[in-house]
């Protein structure tokens, strides 16, 4: 079995894994992703009981118990360049033999839900609604760095995006479905709809402060796109890169959105943290429902 050289896999001299500091031991079956670090204490503040606590610079990770189930918290930072680091380090974390540098013969699935928040780009989703995303649609450059091979009907829903945006040359897609199991569990009571991944927060959002957009009426372009009862439900920076590569990988992943904005309406929510306290309830009580 080839044996992973000690730059493409970097190991600290204690035995942690380069960037998240974390030991194999360290990590439970079942991951909470969030964006921001502050966020992981009003998660496991519900929690029964916490073994660990470790962080290096914006990776700080959180490992505790509701009940009998064991839940890793960890907070990855803000876009798919951070969600590259995290996703493979935690894959190598389960999947790769520390001592000897090579892939392990039975391979773990981790369960991967994101909480983040997002803006609605359609205008009958209210600030507020906690959305389940069907797909993740990449709008930036992660995932042209690895091979997928996605089921027909992915390659149909692409394809009709690629169509939709085929005047606009900067945006190459890509585009991943959810875990179908967590899906229909964690996500069941929930909106559903595709969420698109942007490489940035303003120009790459449609928003203007004062450097001009060179892609007009942004959010429009979103919105109107449809393929049978598929459309774009909301915009943020992370969960494409997570469903691509969760599934390249052989992990569940699924994202589970606090929607804050309406960018049809140019609202932002009053009571942002009542709503992202909403969906961290709602996905802890379905986790322990499992």
């Amino acid at each position: 079995m080839q044996k992973l050289s000690e730059a493409d896999l970097v190991i600290n001299p204690d035995g942690s894994i380069y960037h998240l500091n974390l030991l194999p031991e360290d990590v439970a079956n079942t991951i909470i992703t969030v964006g921001d670090p502050d966020r992981i204490s009003e998660i496991t503040k519900h929690f029964d009981s916490i073994e660990l606590k470790k962080g290096k610079r914006e990776f700080l990770t959180q490992t505790g118990y509701i009940g009998n189930k064991r839940i890793t918290v960890i907070s990855t930072g803000i876009g798919t360049d951070n969600i590259d680091i995290v996703l493979n380090e935690l894959d190598a974390l389960v999947n790769i033999d520390f001592d000897s540098r090579t892939v392990k013969k039975e391979l773990c699935s981790l369960a991967i839900i994101r909480i983040g928040t997002s803006g609605a780009v359609q205008p009958d989703l209210p600030m507020g609604t906690i959305l389940a995303s069907t797909y993740g649609l990449g709008l930036d450059a992660l995932m042209h760095y690895y091979v997928q091979d996605n089921p027909e009907t992915d390659r149909e829903i692409l394809e009709a995006v690629k169509n939709h945006f085929s005047d606009l040359q900067a945006v190459h897609p890509y585009l991943t479905a959810a875990d179908e199991g967590l899906l229909n569990t964690i996500g069941n009571e929930m909106e559903k709809g595709i969420t698109a991944t942007a490489p940035g927060f303003y120009a790459p959002q449609g928003r203007q402060v004062r450097a001009k957009n060179a892609v007009p009426a942004f959010i429009q372009r979103l919105n109107t796109f449809q393929h049978q009862d598929n459309r774009i439900t909301n915009l943020e920076m992370e969960t494409a890169g997570i469903y691509a590569l969760a599934k390249i990988l052989g992990h569940k992943a699924l994202s589970v959105n606090a929607i804050l904005a309406s960018r049809v309406n140019f609202q932002f929510s009053k009571e942002p943290n009542m709503v992202v306290d909403k969906a961290i309830k709602m996905v802890l009580d379905k986790i322990t429902a499992i």
